[in-house]
């Protein structure tokens, strides 16, 4: 059973008064927002860190990425809930924040649900409706060829959490063989 956050900087505390003077020096080298970003790298639970994103290259354009997508969900028996234009969202409100442009040629996030797995993880714990639906984003970055697809992995600290890991990493490389045709 892993270490809760509090439970985890409790540890910290202790462990860093045992090394005082190593400590103190370290600390006392870092600025305050130093501080903060190490204190956050150690007590944040590790499905919080950036590793959960993955990403996977294609050799296909756009297009062919996103409806490959689209073919491995549908051909697993599940039903895509959405398609969110996030390209769209970026380039139209690029001048408003000040920015040149999106970085994207095209990007969309494709949301899609299985009902037995939704039900898994919300018997495992109520909060975890936050998981669901789940998504492959599709982007293919400007001035650049070939399509991506990332997604974010839920973890798999539960057995819901581990099935809805694989069926991802499943849909994604259900893509990639579908787009490589």
């Amino acid at each position: 059973m892993p270490f809760s956050a509090m439970a985890h900087m409790s540890f910290l505390v202790v462990v860093c008064a045992l090394r005082g003077a190593f400590f103190r020096v370290v600390v006392s080298t870092l600025t305050e927002r130093g501080r903060l970003l190490v204190f956050l790298w150690v007590t944040l639970p590790g499905s919080a860190m950036a590793g959960d994103i993955h990403s996977a290259s294609l050799a296909a354009d756009f297009a062919v990425a996103r409806e490959s997508v689209v073919e491995a969900i549908e051909g697993a028996g599940l039903v895509v809930t959405a398609s969110i234009p996030f390209n769209r969202m970026l380039a139209r409100t690029a001048a408003d924040l000040g920015k040149s442009g999106s970085p994207y040629a095209n990007a969309e996030i494709i949301q899609f649900c299985s009902a037995r797995l939704a039900w898994q993880l919300v018997e495992e714990d109520a909060g975890q409706l936050a998981l669901c639906p789940l998504s492959i984003a599709v982007y293919s970055l400007a001035g650049e060829s070939g399509a991506r697809l990332s997604w974010r992995s839920p973890g798999r600290e539960t057995p819901g959490r581990a099935q809805a890991d694989d069926l991802l990493r499943d849909l994604v490389a259900r893509a990639r063989r579908l787009a490589s045709q």
